[in-house]
C-alpha cells in the first residue's frame, strides 16, 4: 500500500524553551489554537514544555487520542517526528489543517470567491422590509420575538418587533429539507440533551439549513487543497448558526443592578436548545470564522515542512515526518514495533466526562464523515451504546499495555487525566510503581486556559487536569526528569479520590 504524502517546504524558525511558570497560569488560546472549538482542549504551554524537555529533535512523539490536533502542531514545529491517531473524523481534519496550512493567498481567493457566489443569495433570506438585512432573530420557543439589524452606531444593533413581511419570509423555509448528504445520528443521552429522533431540523431553522446548503455546495466546488479549511470554517461557525445560541438576560442582577438588556450568548457544551435563543445570519457567522483562520495563517511564524502520511510505519522508518491516522488506536498501533516511541503525550477520554463522538456528530455530519461509535473508548450515558465503566476500564488498560510495549527503554508516557470517582482511576493503579514495565514517576496539576475550554458545567465540574508521568525502565538515568520536581505542586502520589 502506497503512502499518501503532502509535500511542504522546510522551515527555518527555531523555538525558545517554554517557561514552566506558564503551566500554572496558561494564557488563553489565540491564533490557530483558537480557531475551532474542541471538547476538553488543553492549553498549549504544558504540551510545548513536555515536548521540549522530554524529547530531542528527531524523536518520535505519539498522541493516540489526537483531539484538537494541538499536540501534532507543537511536536512538528519543534522538529519531532509525530504519529497522531483518533477515531473522531473532525479531529483528523483539524490535525491535518494545523500541520498542513493552506497558502493564505489561495485561502483569501477562495473566501472572496464564496463571497461573490453565495453571500447575496444568503443575504436575501434575511432581507427586511426597508431593504436592510437582519443580523439576528430572537426566538422564545417557536415564537419570533424581535428582529435585529446593524445600527448606524458602532457595534450596536437596532431591534424591532417582527412584521408580517418577516413572517412571510420565514414561512418560505419552514418545510425546507436539508441536502446535507449524511443524516445526523444521535442516541438518547440526557447528559448532552440528545435523543435518537433528533435531526438537523431540530438544531437549525429551515432558513439556516438552506444557507448552510448554499455554503456547502459552493465549498465543494473549490479545489481539494483548500476545501478542508473552508469546511472547518463552516463547522467552526456552525454552533453559532444553530438554535443553541442562548440569550443572556438579567446581566448585573448579582450586583443588585439588573437590566432588561438582552445580549447574544453562544453555543455551549452539549445540544441544549434554550427556549430563549438566537438565530444568527449564517453568512456573518461563516465569514467571521473564515477570516479568523486567514488572519491566523497570515500571522503564523513557521513555514510548513512536513511529509504527512496515513501509516505508522512511514514515520518509524523515516519515510514521513508526520502520520495522521483515523481509527481505533489499539488496532492501528499493532503495526508499531516495540521500543520505538520516545514520548506518548496524550489526553485520553476521561470516563464519562466527554462523549466525544456524540458531541462531534453535528460537525461530522456537515463534513459528511461517518463516526465509528462502536470502537470509541468512552463511558456514555447513552445506554444503547453499552459503553459502561467496566468496558472503559478494560479498554484503557489495553491502551496502557500497548503504550508500554511501544515505548523505548526510558521512554515517557505523559497522560492528561482527571475523573470524579475512584473507579475511573482504577486502571492507573495497575501500572503505578509496583509495575516493572511502566513506572509512575509523579504528577502535577495543569490548569485550563482561562476562558478557553468548554468545561463540564454540571455540579462537581472539574477545573483542572493532572499530568501523570510514567517511565519505562531502561539504561538511561532519570536526570531528564529532575526538572519536573521543580514544577509547582509536583507530587509522587496519585490523588486520593474516594
Amino acid at each position: 500500500m502506497k503512502s499518501s504524502f503532502k509535500q511542504l517546504n522546510l522551515f527555518e524558525a527555531e523555538l525558545t524553551h517554554t517557561n514552566p511558570q506558564t503551566i500554572v497560569l496558561p494564557k488563553g488560546y489565540k491564533g490557530l489554537a483558537a480557531f475551532h472549538k474542541y471538547w476538553g482542549k488543553k492549553p498549549i504551554e504544558p504540551l510545548a514544555f513536555l515536548i521540549e524537555n522530554l524529547t530531542k529533535k528527531g524523536d518520535i512523539v505519539l498522541d493516540p487520542f489526537l483531539g484538537s490536533g494541538l499536540v501534532a502542531r507543537e511536536a512538528a514545529i519543534r522538529q519531532r517526528r509525530f504519529i497522531g491517531i483518533d477515531i473522531n473524523p473532525i479531529a483528523i481534519e483539524l490535525s491535518n489543517l494545523l500541520i498542513g496550512l493552506p497558502s493564505p493567498n489561495i485561502l483569501k481567493e477562495a473566501i472572496d470567491e464564496l463571497e461573490r457566489s453565495v453571500k447575496s443569495e444568503i443575504y436575501k433570506t434575511y432581507l427586511l422590509e426597508d431593504g436592510k438585512f437582519a443580523t439576528h432573530y430572537l426566538w422564545n420557543g417557536n415564537k419570533l420575538n424581535s428582529v435585529w439589524q446593524l445600527s448606524q452606531k458602532m457595534n450596536k444593533n437596532d431591534k424591532r418587533l417582527p412584521t408580517n413581511y418577516d413572517y412571510q419570509l420565514l414561512k418560505e423555509f419552514e418545510a425546507y429539507q436539508p441536502q446535507i448528504p449524511r443524516p445526523i445520528k444521535f442516541f438518547k443521552n440526557s447528559r448532552i440533551n440528545t435523543n435518537d429522533s433528533l435531526t438537523l431540523k431540530d438544531l437549525f431553522t429551515g432558513r439556516a439549513l438552506h444557507n448552510i446548503d448554499l455554503l456547502l455546495d459552493a465549498i465543494h466546488k473549490q479545489p481539494d487543497t483548500i476545501k478542508s479549511a473552508l469546511l472547518l470554517s463552516l463547522t467552526s461557525a456552525s454552533g453559532q448558526m444553530s438554535n443553541m445560541v442562548f440569550a443572556i438576560t438579567g446581566r448585573g442582577k448579582t450586583k443588585s443592578q439588573p437590566t432588561n438588556k438582552i445580549e447574544v450568548g453562544s453555543w455551549v457544551i452539549g445540544y441544549w436548545r434554550p427556549t430563549l435563543h438566537f438565530e444568527i445570519n449564517v453568512w456573518n457567522c461563516f465569514i467571521k470564522r473564515a477570516n479568523r483562520l486567514l488572519k491566523s495563517i497570515q500571522e503564523d511564524e513557521f513555514e510548513k515542512c512536513y511529509q504527512v502520511s496515513k501509516r505508522v510505519e512511514d514515520v518509524i522508518y523515516n519515510k514521513a515526518e508526520v502520520a495522521i491516522i483515523q481509527g481505533d488506536n489499539r488496532k492501528i498501533l499493532n503495526n508499531c514495533p516495540d521500543g520505538t516511541i520516545s514520548l506518548v503525550l496524550t489526553d485520553p477520554p476521561h470516563s464519562d466526562r466527554i462523549p466525544y463522538l456524540e458531541l462531534s456528530e453535528m460537525w461530522n455530519s456537515l463534513i459528511d464523515k461517518k463516526s465509528d461509535f462502536s470502537h470509541e473508548i468512552v463511558v456514555s450515558n447513552a445506554r444503547i451504546r453499552l459503553k459502561d465503566k467496566k468496558l472503559y476500564l478494560h479498554e484503557m488498560t489495553e491502551f496502557m499495555q500497548t503504550a508500554t510495549r511501544i515505548l523505548k527503554p526510558s521512554g515517557i508516557l505523559a497522560l492528561f487525566f482527571n475523573a470524579r470517582d475512584a473507579a475511573s482511576w482504577k486502571f492507573l493503579q495497575e501500572v503505578i510503581p509496583s509495575s516493572d514495565k511502566l513506572q509512575f514517576q509523579g504528577l502535577f496539576p495543569m490548569n485550563y486556559s482561562a476562558n478557553s475550554v468548554v468545561q463540564d458545567n454540571r455540579k462537581g465540574g472539574l477545573k483542572n487536569d493532572f499530568v501523570l508521568i510514567y517511565q519505562k525502565p531502561g539504561n538511561e538515568d532519570k536526570i531528564k526528569l529532575e526538572f519536573l520536581k521543580n514544577l509547582p505542586n509536583w507530587s509522587k502520589e496519585i490523588p486520593n479520590i474516594s
